[in-house]
């Protein structure tokens, strides 16, 4: 971790002027944040069947300025409709009289089961009873709001010094451990912070590029959500541009906070017993590097394998064949590792961990562990990407089967 970046608490909440609150009423959950009206930006779904709050937030935020945002779990508003749009309304109406705010400044986001209708009952009940702080206990309990599947709530915050010296601090929430693939994921994730970017175009730029390398490096099962949404407040406090645009340790902050969140996810994934981390190194493009880590990491056969603790890395092998990247299959090399041991099970296209050998051995004792790196290189090129996933379990097939019952 770059030295200009500290790890602190808070979560969304670190930054001054933030209020957040969220509550819980058996599957459902609301929460909300208010801010003072910020510039922001997002980044959605990419799948056709859209849910009906990612159509409104996309709507608004493209001409307008932000002062709060409502989420929703334990129902997706997803293929429901004129009714869904209807109740995306009331849902905003009701936040924005709470508040006291435009409607046209509030956004809105859901999770959960596609194609029921909203019980707006449910959902008005909790959006009264809801109280808004400045603390780190409302970031947790929003984070918790959100919760599906997540058997844990996920949040972080940084605070980065800048070239200037001048500090600034970014804290985020999310939820997701289904439906998760690599361009998002069935994830809510709602990141603040006390910058100032006075071009909208790029914050917009700056946030795409820590997706990348975080979120949309992230699988679970490969299936793609049709609600995810990603947003970034900047609530213009400190100024985080000079002339040469936006200061480098503000997005490498922004990236950091990021990965944190999406590890959180890929470790959390519906019946996750490991957490999995692809390092593919050597290629000529930075995204052949990512095609093939996210072959490796998507992967139901390296994921059964990693959940049985079986260093078949004839898997690995074969999942980068079928990336479709050139390669040259006669100098590869794998290894795997877990964080404080590491063992080569291919070198240069020479086979090391075959039975009876020591490689094997030291392998299989790896393999045992919470959290196994792949490290494949290529020695084509000098570019480099990390994917980040889990294991396949039974419980995984379990919880999906019985999702809806």
């Amino acid at each position: 971790m770059n030295e200009n970046i500290k790890v602190i608490k808070g979560g969304i909440c670190t930054v001054s002027g933030v209020k957040a609150g969220g509550i819980r009423d058996g599957k459902y959950g609301v929460c909300i944040i208010s801010f003072p009206k910020s510039m922001s930006t997002g980044v959605f779904t990419t799948n056709k069947i859209i849910a009906a709050p990612v159509k409104h937030t996309k709507n608004i935020m493209e001409n307008n300025t932000l002062s709060a945002i409502v989420a929703n779990s334990g129902n997706a508003n997803c293929f429901t409709g004129t009714q869904g749009e209807e109740d995306c309304k009331e849902i905003v109406e009701a936040v924005s009289n709470k508040l006291d705010i435009n409607k046209w400044e509030t956004a809105i986001a859901s999770t959960g089961v596609i194609g029921r209708k909203m019980p707006m009952d449910i959902i008005n009940k909790l959006i009264d009873e809801i109280k808004l702080e400045n603390s780190d206990e409302a970031s947790t309990k929003s984070a918790k709001a959100i919760m599906t599947t997540d058997t844990v709530h996920k949040e972080y915050a940084v605070e980065i010094q800048l070239n200037n010296d001048d500090k600034v601090k970014i804290g985020g929430i999310c939820k997701g451990t289904g439906m998760i693939a690599p361009n998002m994921a069935t994830m809510l994730c709602f990141i603040t912070t006390d910058a100032k970017i006075k071009d909208k175009n790029l914050l917009k730029q700056s946030l795409k590029k820590a997706a990348d390398k975080s979120f949309n490096m992230v699988v679970v099962d490969g299936d793609e959500s049709t609600n995810d949404e990603l947003l970034l407040i900047t609530t213009g406090e400190v100024d985080v541009t000079d002339d040469e645009g936006l200061d480098p340790n503000f997005q490498e902050g922004l990236e950091y906070l990021c990965i944190q969140l999406a590890k959180m996810m890929a470790a959390d994934g519906e019946g996750a017993t490991k957490f999995l981390e692809v390092e593919v190194n050597g290629t000529k493009t930075h995204g052949d590097a990512e095609i093939i880590a996210k072959s490796i990491v998507s992967s139901p056969l390296v994921k059964s394998a990693i959940f049985g603790c079986d260093p078949n890395w004839g898997r690995i092998i074969a999942a980068v064949g079928y990336s479709g990247i050139d390669i040259d299959a006669d100098n590869i090399s794998i290894a795997i590792s877990n964080n404080e041991e590491k063992v080569d099970l291919v070198e240069n296209s020479q086979i090391l961990a075959f039975e009876g050998t020591k490689y094997l051995k030291k392998a299989e004792k790896i393999m045992k562990n919470k959290e196994i790196k792949i490290f494949v290189e290529l020695y084509l090129g000098s570019e480099t990407a990390t994917a980040f996933g889990c294991d396949l379990t039974c419980e995984y097939v379990k919880i999906n089967a019985e999702y809806t019952t």
